[in-house]
């Protein structure tokens, strides 16, 4: 997902730490002997990025205007199948919308439907709100706010369309919030509910770099009833995206040959990976086509031998037998994963 570590406090104090993929500076000094370049798999990215149009050099030299992000909101309401009634607001990814929904939109207790990707438990704990994992999608209704990621990370889990609504509905009967993070939804846009966008307890969270190769662009979008949409575009101030960034989104997400390719490509190599980790001795627990969860009785051996080998998978606290990995880039890093796989029982 991210880069870095935060450390957040919950409301009773303890720390709350979270680890992201995509650390390949620490990898490096970790393992300074390992080959050189390394895999990155520890982020559920496309790695086929989308081709950069040529851009004027107004869009370095000049503040973003008004059509700018006009051409933007229409590109990307298309492409996520938003009613004309909803808000579409852009910011820099969808990780700042989780970092400023508990600032706009108050709360005292959060319930998140886990396991699951751990800035939205740390960014509402840091505000002070009592934060509650839950199994089920009624435990979340007494909450003040409720948490959905969809398809999950790590495990691929995905709630239907019908039953977030039921959950939407009960919630909005009190005045309460429910966030679905839509941030793999891209390649399964039938699992959206972002056509239901402007249900006043709705806030449907959407990445735009996984899918699209580009995580470096920061750019992601929340999409809402139009008075918390107002509420998040005073939150964000004026020019929350760049020039660049505007640009490049516009183009990409009114590219629908383009993603339907992508989407085929990436199931291709989803489906290649499974093969390829299960014959190691992996045990398929889930994910999405862009990452894939896997369980090995000794993970955390396997995790060593690969990053000794300059492939770097994501491992995570508490789940001592998991890794997820990512697709690689092409056909030199599959052999390299190929090969490091075949000798993990030689350690």
């Amino acid at each position: 997902m991210g880069d870095g570590a935060v450390t957040a406090h919950s409301a009773i104090g303890a720390p709350l730490v979270v680890a992201h993929g995509g650390r390949l500076d620490a990898a490096r000094r970790l393992y300074p002997n390992a080959p050189q370049p390394w895999i990155d798999l520890s982020t559920g990215v496309n790695p086929r990025a989308y081709p950069l149009p040529p851009l004027a050099d107004e869009v370095f030299t000049r503040l973003p205007d008004d059509d700018a992000f006009a051409a933007l909101d229409s590109a990307a309401r298309k492409a996520y199948g938003a009613p004309a009634g909803a808000d579409v607001v852009p910011g820099g990814g969808a990780q700042a919308f989780i970092q400023m929904l508990p600032r706009v939109f108050s709360a005292k207790r959060v319930a998140i439907l886990g396991f699951t990707y751990a800035e939205h438990a740390a960014c509402w704990a840091a505000m002070g709100a009592q934060v509650e994992t839950v199994e089920t999608l009624d435990a979340l209704a007494g909450a003040d706010v409720g948490v959905i990621v969809n398809p999950n990370n790590p495990d691929g889990r995905t709630v239907e369309p019908q039953d977030i609504l039921s959950a939407a509905t009960q919630m909005s009967q009190r005045g309460r919030l429910l966030i679905v993070d839509e941030s793999f939804m891209d390649f399964t846009p039938e699992g959206s509910v972002a056509r239901l966008a402007q249900h006043e307890s709705l806030v449907v969270l959407r990445s735009f770099g996984k899918a699209y190769g580009l995580p470096g662009l920061r750019l992601g979008f929340a999409l809402c009833s139009r008075w918390r949409g107002a509420k998040l575009r005073a939150a964000l101030g004026p020019w929350a995206v760049s020039g660049p960034a505007l640009a490049i989104g516009a183009r990409a997400l009114a590219d629908d040959a383009g993603r339907a390719n992508a989407a085929r490509a990436c199931a291709g190599d989803a489906a290649r990976l499974d093969a390829l980790l299960t014959q190691a001795g992996f045990h398929i627990m889930g994910g999405t086509t862009l990452f894939r969860l896997a369980a090995h009785p000794q993970a955390a051996r396997c995790f060593t031998h690969l990053a000794a080998r300059g492939i770097l998978t994501r491992a995570f606290a508490g789940k001592s037998d998991w890794l997820r990995f990512g697709l690689p880039p092409n056909e030199p890093a599959w052999a390299r994963l190929a090969a490091a796989l075949e000798s993990v029982d030689g350690d």
